[in-house]
């Protein structure tokens, strides 16, 4: 029996599934909110009590992926105060062999898992057999991995790559970098390219305005649903969100030129796939000059499957 950890500062999903016929069958999945929980060990607790309640008793790997750097056997969950480390949780749970990764690691590792109606092309491209991929996901933070092939399969390569100084394509763009510096020190992807970034660039847009905003009490759900239901300053804060989201993909595809295929992952991107699938993503994307030739021809999908870290991370216990 196999259990699988996708922890994130908003949710972990926890699973544990067994070889059948037709693949690995779930025996158990529940999600919990991240942020009810002083630390990881309380909830996995929590979850295996009720597992042994059922008769899964007998776990034979593991492997937890997570939201943040993953440093030997201790990682740090990047907007949450928990630490978690392998040895720890391995003698607490009696478990065998433990993994623990980065959740875009098990995210790179599900995708070879995807079926076609698990992905949405946002550009056909021409895929290059065995050539790098590039998986990148903005949710409560900005995910990104590069998948490498060796020997017979991709293995996935961790990054911060969300964590890199946010760059400016256009006017409007400098105008927030200008209003978000005088508010902070520094300005990453991250804080753009996340639930908070959206938050933050549709402040912008109504003090670049002089308007009045929805609410004091503003979420990223609240912008999106005010962008649907025609808000004007809303649906042009995804705009913007979608044109810096489109730019970074291309700057991730790239660095290690990903003709493999690039896969859009994370909890934003299915919630608003008709801004997604409006040319204006694919638009920022091969905005990169002389590039642009070379970018054109990268296969992009977005990732409908929300649970494809879960999916990976019982994968990748296989080599824990």
């Amino acid at each position: 029996m196999i259990l699988a950890a996708d922890i994130g500062g908003t949710k972990t999903l926890l699973q544990l599934s067994q070889a059948g016929g037709n693949g690995r069958e779930v025996l158990r999945e529940q999600r919990f909110d991240s942020g009810a929980y002083a630390d990881f060990e309380t909830l996995l607790d929590e979850f295996l009590s009720a597992a042994r309640a059922e008769g899964l008793v007998d776990i034979a790997a593991a492997c937890i992926a997570v939201a943040g750097p993953v440093t030997g056997a201790q990682a740090n969950v990047t907007n949450l105060p928990w630490i978690i480390r392998s040895d720890v949780l391995k003698q607490r749970f009696s478990l065998p062999r433990l993994r623990l990764i980065n959740d875009f690691q098990a995210v790179g590792y599900g995708i070879d898992a995807l079926t076609a109606n698990d992905l949405l092309v946002l550009q056909t491209g021409r895929v290059e057999a065995r050539a790098p991929r590039a998986v990148i996901g903005a949710g409560t933070g900005l995910g990104e991995g590069i998948l490498v092939w060796q020997q017979d399969h991709y293995e996935v390569l961790a990054t911060e790559g969300g964590h890199v100084d946010f760059a400016p394509t256009d006017a409007l763009q400098r105008e927030f970098l200008a209003y978000m510096s005088e508010r902070q020190p520094r300005l990453s992807y991250e804080q753009v390219l996340s639930g908070k970034g959206l938050v933050s660039l549709y402040r912008f847009l109504v003090h670049h305005h002089g308007a009045t905003p929805l609410t004091l009490s503003l979420d990223a759900a609240a912008v999106s649903d005010a962008a649907e239901r025609g808000d004007a300053l809303a649906a042009q804060a995804l705009e913007m969100f979608v044109r810096i989201y489109g730019a970074q993909a291309g700057n991730l595809a790239l660095t290690c030129l990903a003709a493999g295929g690039v896969y859009i992952a994370g909890g934003i991107a299915p919630r608003i796939r008709e801004r997604m699938t409006d040319g204006s993503f694919m638009a920022a994307f091969c905005d990169k000059g002389a590039m642009k030739s070379l970018l054109v021809h990268y296969p992009v999908s977005l990732i409908l499957d929300t649970a494809i870290g879960l999916k990976g991370a019982a994968l990748a216990a296989r080599f824990s």
